[in-house]
């Protein structure tokens, strides 16, 4: 069995951040990138709010350079991804992939984020791939559909917000949503509500994306009456039907909310058992932006330093 101080599992900003962190502090860090290395920041094209980028990054670019970080203070980084885990010792037992290799470890960095839903249609597939205006996140990217027409999918809070944020930059917003009301709180209902420039198309679902390279009409059905209706010179399609924390394996050791994201302490990284800590979407289900996942995996690290230093007196 391999005994490490520093176990990182996920790569991404939280866990590239963390894990350059705590190669500079010593902890000899061990990454794994998991099933998607780099993160959602992988199928983003252009990245354009992340401070030190003055021109913008593509996505992928910018992991690359995090992780080339990493590795020149030592990381260890591993391709594989951790398929079980057994928290209920004083070490944290991690076991890796179908070979059942075992680690041992100090302290454990969970930084495994969250995987947006999606429609499932096989044209919004091919234009996020792409880079073809298809987006999960407004903040991240409704700068590129200023003064433009957009679509955005979804009826809760996050979408209304989003949607409201979309508003404020694009010529027009249809807002697509499933049933005869929206899910959202009623303040957050009002606010999309009260903006003249989105379109609220209730009983409606996406029927296809239309765009060879990039998004230019969205056709829509109305699911009462069947009627299509072709909704053209759009720009960009956001989808905001929520996240699915990646905190499956996690489950039985370590305390989440009704949707899975994992709880930590107020002000730090702390999650329930001593040792373990979380950084990035799998515990931010606020903000989700690259710089905030980057400022908790720091926090992480820092966190791990310490508890390890206080182990040792």
């Amino acid at each position: 069995m391999e005994h490490i101080h520093c176990l990182i599992v996920g790569s991404g900003p939280a866990g590239y951040t963390a894990a350059i962190y705590a190669a500079r502090a010593g902890l000899k860090p061990v990454l794994y990138q998991g099933e998607e290395p780099g993160g959602q920041l992988m199928l983003t094209t252009e990245v354009e709010n992340f401070p030190g980028y003055p021109q913008g990054v593509q996505g992928p670019q910018m992991m690359a350079d995090l992780e080339a970080q990493a590795k020149r203070f030592g990381t260890d980084i591993r391709t594989g991804f951790i398929t079980k885990v057994d928290f209920s010792g004083d070490k944290k037992m991690v076991v890796v992939g179908d070979n059942e290799h075992q680690i041992e470890a100090d302290t454990v960095i969970v930084s495994t984020g969250a995987s947006a839903k999606w429609l499932g249609l096989p044209s919004e597939k091919r234009l996020r791939e792409a880079g073809g205006g298809v987006s999960s996140c407004a903040v991240c990217d409704g700068f590129f559909h200023r003064k433009k027409r957009v679509v955005i999918v979804g009826a809760g809070d996050s979408a209304c917000e989003e949607a409201a944020y979309l508003a404020n930059i694009c010529e027009k917003v249809y807002m697509i949503v499933r049933r005869d009301e929206m899910r959202a709180s009623k303040i957050m209902q009002a606010r999309v509500k009260n903006k003249e420039n989105i379109e609220i198309l209730y009983n409606t679902e996406t029927k296809e994306i239309i765009g060879k390279e990039l998004v230019e009409a969205v056709e829509v059905i109305n699911i009462e009456n069947k009627t299509t209706t072709l909704l053209e010179n759009i720009s960009g399609f956001f989808v905001a039907i929520g996240h699915t924390p990646n905190t499956q394996i996690f489950k039985n050791f370590l305390e989440m909310d009704e949707q899975g994201y994992l709880i930590t302490e107020k002000g730090s990284s702390r999650t329930n058992l001593e040792g373990i800590f979380a950084c990035g979407d799998v515990q931010d289900k606020t903000y989700r932006q690259a710089i905030t996942a980057a400022g908790s995996g720091c926090i992480a690290a820092l966190d791990a330093e310490r508890y390890l230093a206080a182990l040792e007196h």
